[in-house]
């Protein structure tokens, strides 16, 4: 078996359904997919039978310990060479798996990631959303973008990686946010090779309305804290944008009301947002959604990031992430 495709999933029957019927429609069959239900209440199990005629496909239900784990009881059971790891809220392009093939054919790597991209049929705050988590007056383009400020670093939605390899360095660890960064940076260390695959792309519906989007980003920024404890030399000028950004527009919205003209500051920034958010194909609603999604992300991630800051040095407690209790919502 070439590659073997593992699905974590907490109660989205109907997220999977797509995702299956995605990979039921590639051109390229040299795969077998692995649905790994972590304790879920609103199993996919009739889902996963719907597809049992079309894919080699196994499904296991075990107790909730968390995505990584999850991902790890799949890799466990898995027979392909290369694992590839999927979020159940992807839909993959029928041409996923060739343009994989092509990238590993061309310039061997150890584990490698693609980009992520909206699907004509999500709503359009998911279409928001989508363009904020890949722009780069956001994120810098360090989730796969050609112009980034950091090194590419592969994410669990989309992230293929050698079995050997993963096995080597003992898969993802416990962590319930940022667990597929740390995989990245302890491979990193080890020296094994990464590199973007630009067209192996999956769209990504990501969260479905700003408040759990919010609660996303404010334990993505939290994880980075947690990730330069364990990784020393981590933590970079990128991370520290977000809080930056935080500060400087909270100064600069409170003196705007003693000093009107300060107020451009934070209104020339989002109207750059709108008119890349348009210059990339979005809507005039999507664009203007894409402001909210920015400012949404930026102040969600600065604020976790700056607590988790706070919990370690002024409280010397290791920040494990808020909300988790709605960590799949």
């Amino acid at each position: 078996m070439r590659f073997s495709v593992i699905i974590p999933v907490y109660n989205r029957p109907g997220e999977v359904e797509e995702l299956l019927q995605s990979l039921a429609d590639q051109e390229y069959d040299d795969f077998e997919v692995i649905v790994v239900e972590d304790g879920s209440k609103v199993p996919c199990s009739e889902v996963v039978n719907k597809f049992a005629s079309r894919l080699k496909i196994q499904y296991f239900f075990k107790e909730n310990t968390g995505p990584g784990l999850t991902r790890n009881y799949g890799a466990e059971r898995a027979k392909g060479e290369f694992l590839i790891f999927f979020d159940s809220d992807c839909i993959i392009p029928n041409n996923y798996f060739t343009r994989v093939e092509e990238e590993l054919t061309a310039e061997y790597v150890d584990f490698f990631g693609g980009p992520d991209a909206t699907h004509p049929s999500f709503t359009d705050v998911q279409k928001a959303i989508g363009y904020s988590m890949t722009s780069f007056f956001t994120t810098g383009g360090i989730r796969g973008g050609r112009v980034k400020l950091e090194r590419f670093t592969p994410r669990s939605f989309n992230m293929g990686i050698n079995a050997e390899v993963f096995h080597s360095v003992g898969g993802f660890s416990n962590m319930r946010f940022g667990e597929d960064v740390d995989l990245s940076l302890r491979l990193f260390e080890m020296g094994f090779r990464s590199r973007l695959f630009p067209k192996a792309f999956v769209y990504h519906k990501r969260r479905t309305d700003f408040r759990k989007f919010f609660k996303q980003v404010f334990n993505s920024g939290m994880a980075r804290i947690n990730l330069s404890i364990i990784h020393r030399n981590s933590l970079k000028l990128v991370h520290l944008l977000p809080s930056g950004f935080v500060f400087v527009m909270s100064v600069a919205v409170l003196l705007s009301w003693a000093y009107p003209v300060i107020s451009i500051f934070p209104l020339l920034y989002s109207i750059a947002i709108m008119f890349d958010s348009l210059l990339k194909g979005n809507s005039l609603t999507v664009a203007l959604l894409s402001v909210v999604a920015a400012w949404v992300q930026l102040y969600g991630y600065g604020l976790g990031f700056t607590y988790a800051l706070w919990l370690w040095v002024v409280h010397g407690k290791r920040p494990n992430g808020a909300f988790t209790k709605n960590f799949y919502r």
